[in-house]
């Protein structure tokens, strides 16, 4: 997740909800204004919307770059080391 620059200046934030044990419950953004005392420092890594979509979509690419590589690795190599769908771990 990103800090994300809005139009209006503010920052979306992203934000981890933790339960009462401890565990991560989710990740949300919030929205924070100049007036927040960690703007300056957030704001000093924030993207727009643009530059985050576009390394979303870097990363896109490369993921797929990288399934291809491993399908034919796979396909080269047969599937010897991989354990049939019917066996159990």
């Amino acid at each position: 997740m990103f800090v994300i620059r809005l139009p209006n200046g503010n920052l979306k934030v992203p934000q981890s909800a933790v339960g009462h044990d401890g565990r991560i419950l989710g990740d949300v953004y919030v929205e924070i204004g100049p007036q927040d005392a960690d703007y300056a420092r957030l704001a000093a890594q924030a993207l727009t919307p643009e530059e985050a979509e576009q390394r979303r979509d870097g990363w896109r690419r490369d993921d797929e770059a990288l399934r291809q590589e491993f399908l034919e690795y796979a396909k080269r190599h047969g599937d010897a080391g991989w354990p049939a769908d019917d066996e159990e771990s």
